[in-house]
């Protein structure tokens, strides 16, 4: 966890995937999708650092990222822009 003075909370996306889910922010998610959801989304995901061939990311910025993301579950994207 965090320090007493507000220092990061810096954890592994397989970690964040574990507490989002224990938290109750998302029903499930792995942490190849939190992988994929930053390559999609690189100017709005929170800051990421990479640790060896990890990648960490702050918890406390990213549980409201999550918390206020809308689900795109079953949305077909490979069809966007195709006229009908």
């Amino acid at each position: 966890m965090a320090d007493d003075e507000g220092g990061p909370d810096m954890i592994s996306f397989r970690e964040l995937a574990r507490r989002l889910v224990s938290d109750g922010v998302v029903e499930r998610i792995t942490h190849q999708r939190i992988s994929q959801i930053r390559r999609d989304d690189p100017e709005g995901f929170p800051p990421v650092v990479q640790i060896g061939r990890s990648m960490a990311v702050d918890y406390r910025k990213a549980r409201p990222y999550f918390a206020t993301r809308r689900s795109r579950q079953g949305e077909r994207t490979d069809l966007k822009g195709q006229p009908d």
